[in-house]
């Protein structure tokens, strides 16, 4: 058994531990403001010693900037800078180009930023951080990343020509109906603009190869544009699920008289606007009705036994053709069509022979059958500068294929003599030519609409036309 403590020992003992505790304290407390003032002392020293240049064992990349005032940074870059300030960039949109060099863009190095930076190094507020950046610096050396300049405004106006023939507004889907009529129609289209977010992610990811690089670079960037959607889409415009063009048909109509030109635009005007309903079939002379100066029309050459002769509604056929023409391309079923009896030189302007339809109020008709399932809108579109018609139907395409062969001509038969007829409206000297020679000829090609693979249609289509002359109007008026 242990023999108890003496208590005059025990608070020896913790007496002398108090002592050392205490001078150990102090001693640490000593040791921290001797450091601390040696620190300062340091720091304070390469402050003054560097106030207007950077610490030694300063890199900005790999180019050394030790001991170097903020002017001599800034000359070193600017120098680098030049080196660099003919570089191209050149944008193209279609035809349309659009250059910009390093130096209008003011790409390069951030000399003030970089050389601001380098000397600001060791020379904060904290102690601590300034000790340690001195030493890192002096002992291991400390490298500081390089910075870059880039003008967004000066490429964004050097992108304005581009932005310019890129842009296409965008147009809002307009249906009005009236009387079971459609009397406004604008089908919706999108716009587009010039993708500059593209160019600007282009350019600013060589800027550092440019930079870097201390030599003349040359770039090439197609711009590509972005697609502005309208706020009103043909399908939110209308409940009749028309969505879309499903067909299309043109033709032209050059050299025409003035009240040719009239009558081509009347008879476009009344068809044009028609809802025909699903399963429906759709007569052109329903809505054409009479032709005749009661129901508006102007006299305009016709053929009529065999001659070319004054009279109501020369023109309308064009309209009919031109339809004619639209069905074919949607690849709807054609019930009834008959061809002109002479190869007409309007419709040849801008295509072959044999795709054509005449009409003749009311006996002699164009008609087709709606067979998609959806509501179909026809729709004339006119230019009388351009002296051209075109008929778009509208409708929701329901995948059919259209495959058209090219017309073969043959049994071609020449054209007579020129025929000459006087005409007293014309004055003296005058001579007009109202009709273009055609020679005979018999016209076929085939057309097959393909639906899921299957053939719904397969027709051929044979026109058969006795031969045209030439006929001019010879003035006689004195």
């Amino acid at each position: 058994m242990l023999p108890p403590l003496n208590n005059q020992k025990i608070k020896k003992a913790v007496k002398k531990v108090h002592h050392y505790s205490k001078a150990a304290f102090w001693f640490s407390v000593g040791f921290s403001i001797a450091g601390l003032t040696i620190i300062s002392i340091v720091a304070i020293i390469f402050q003054n010693t560097y106030k207007h240049k950077t610490i030694p064992g300063v890199y900005i990349d790999n180019t050394n900037v030790s001991e170097k005032t903020q002017f001599q940074i800034e000359d070193i870059f600017d120098k680098k800078n030049r080196e660099i300030e003919n570089s191209i960039f050149t944008f193209t949109y279609q035809n349309e180009i659009a250059t910009a060099s390093a130096k209008k863009l003011n790409i390069g190095y951030n000399s003030k930023l970089i050389a601001l930076q380098a000397i600001s190094l060791g020379k904060a507020s904290n102690v601590f951080s300034n000790f340690f950046n001195i030493t890192n610096a002096y002992l291991n050396g400390i490298t500081l990343n390089s910075s870059f300049t880039l003008d967004e405004n000066i490429l964004s106006s050097t992108l304005i020509p581009l932005e310019n023939k890129a842009y296409v507004k965008p147009t809002d889907a307009q249906f009005k109906v009236e009387n079971n009529r459609v009397t406004t129609f604008k089908q919706s289209l999108d716009g587009k603009k010039l993708d500059t977010v593209k160019v600007k992610e282009f350019v600013k990811g060589r800027v550092s190869q440019v930079v870097k690089s201390g030599q003349y670079q040359s770039f090439t960037y197609e711009v590509p544009d972005i697609v502005l959607k309208p706020q009103v889409t043909t399908e939110a415009a209308n409940s009749y699920g028309i969505v879309e063009a499903i067909g299309e048909g043109r033709s032209l109509f050059q050299h025409s008289i003035p009240n040719r030109i009239y009558n081509v635009a009347l008879a476009s005007s009344r068809i044009s606007g028609i809802l025909v309903k699903p399963g429906e079939e759709f007569s052109f002379n329903q809505y054409l009705g009479d032709v005749s100066k009661y129901t508006g029309y102007a006299q305009a050459y016709i053929i009529s036994g065999g001659r070319t002769i004054l009279g109501d509604g020369g023109g309308v056929c064009q309209v009919s053709t031109t339809l004619f023409r639209a069905i074919l391309d949607a690849g709807l079923p054609v019930t009834k069509r008959t061809a002109h009896a002479y190869r007409v030189g309007y419709y040849e302007q801008d295509g072959p022979p044999g795709i054509d339809a005449t009409v003749f109020y009311p006996s002699v008709d164009l008609k087709f059958k709606n067979d998609t399932g959806n509501y179909i809108l026809i729709q004339s579109y006119i230019d009388k500068e351009a002296l051209s018609l075109k008929y778009v139907l509208y409708g929701k395409k329901d995948g059919r294929e259209v495959e058209m062969t090219t017309p073969v001509i043959s049994g071609y038969i020449p054209a007579p003599e020129p025929l000459y007829q006087d005409d007293p409206t014309l004055p003296k000297g005058v001579t007009n030519q109202v009709d273009f020679a055609a020679a005979g000829a018999t016209v076929i090609f085939n057309r097959t609409v393909k639906k899921d693979g299957k053939i719904i249609i397969d027709e051929k289509y044979v026109s058969r036309y006795a031969p045209w002359r030439a006929v001019y109007l010879v003035g006689t008026k004195g």
